[in-house]
């Protein structure tokens, strides 16, 4: 028995998120239909990090087992065949499997989620689904300010969705950064793991930041808080993007590019 990991992008604007569902509109399901063709028998695959309804991969990583003997390239080739054209493998390789090999999720070091936000007074229907849209003027300095309060080991309960089946809210934030590319503002966020809508429930708190309605002591009170009626709506899916899974070297992954492509 061979494990394979591949690299995954996708668009998540026709799917239901990831995991899958008995309807089977998502990411899973349609890759292992893909996987179960080229393969001529079922493929169960596991995921870095499982992804909501409309949220994309720039560098989603999946990991399966199989008898199937292929060469890298032509696991590439063959599963996109299978593919619709808003889901496609990057790289494939083979690792070492079994108890101790290589796993997608519980191997993962950090992840790195970014969201982009288009912000002009006037809609753009080329970033419909791409971008979530803020027609205010942001102030990225404020943002970034007050961002920098939840660096560190913390409870994110204020940003939490009440869904969330995590065991712990503690999490490990590594940085978040905000900067402005013209009328586009990313927010780069990296971490050990993270909760249900944490990324999505940050963003839209630190939009109230940046539109004024809030004062850049306001993250940190949040935090402090735990609550999180008192946190922003949640933002929508549509700039969120999983960017970047890292891994120990010792994997031998290939390189990815973490930046978002508009």
């Amino acid at each position: 028995m061979k494990r394979i990991a591949l690299g995954l992008q996708y668009d998540g604007n026709p799917w239901h998120g990831w995991q899958t569902q008995p309807h089977g509109r998502t990411v899973q399901d349609v890759l292992e239909s893909a996987l179960a063709k080229f393969c001529q028998s079922p493929v169960a695959t596991t995921c870095a990090g499982r992804t909501d309804a409309g949220v994309h991969a720039l560098s989603q990583v999946v990991h399966f087992d199989t008898l199937v003997n292929r060469e890298n390239f032509s696991w590439v080739r063959g599963v996109n065949a299978f593919l619709p054209a808003s889901i496609a493998v990057q790289w494939a390789t083979e690792v070492e499997g079994g108890e101790q090999g290589f796993h997608a999720r519980f191997s993962a070091l950090a992840r790195t989620y970014q969201y982009l936000i288009y912000n002009c007074p006037v809609r753009s229907p080329l970033s419909q689904g791409r971008a979530g849209w803020v027609f205010r003027p942001l102030d990225v300095a404020l943002m970034e300010h007050a961002a920098q309060a939840l660096v560190g080991v913390h409870d994110f309960s204020a940003f939490r969705a009440a869904e969330c089946q995590a065991a712990s809210p503690v999490r490990t934030l590594h940085r978040i950064a905000v900067h402005r590319q013209g009328d586009r503002i990313i927010i780069t966020l990296s971490a050990n793991a993270f909760l249900h809508h944490m990324v999505r429930n940050i963003v839209g708190s630190l939009i109230q930041v940046g539109i004024g309605m809030r004062p850049v002591e306001w993250m940190a009170e949040l935090l402090a808080s735990g609550q999180r009626q008192l946190a922003a709506p949640t933002f929508s899916p549509d700039g969120l993007y999983l960017a970047k899974v890292d891994y120990d070297a010792r994997w031998a992954l290939p390189a990815t590019d973490e930046s978002v492509p508009f």
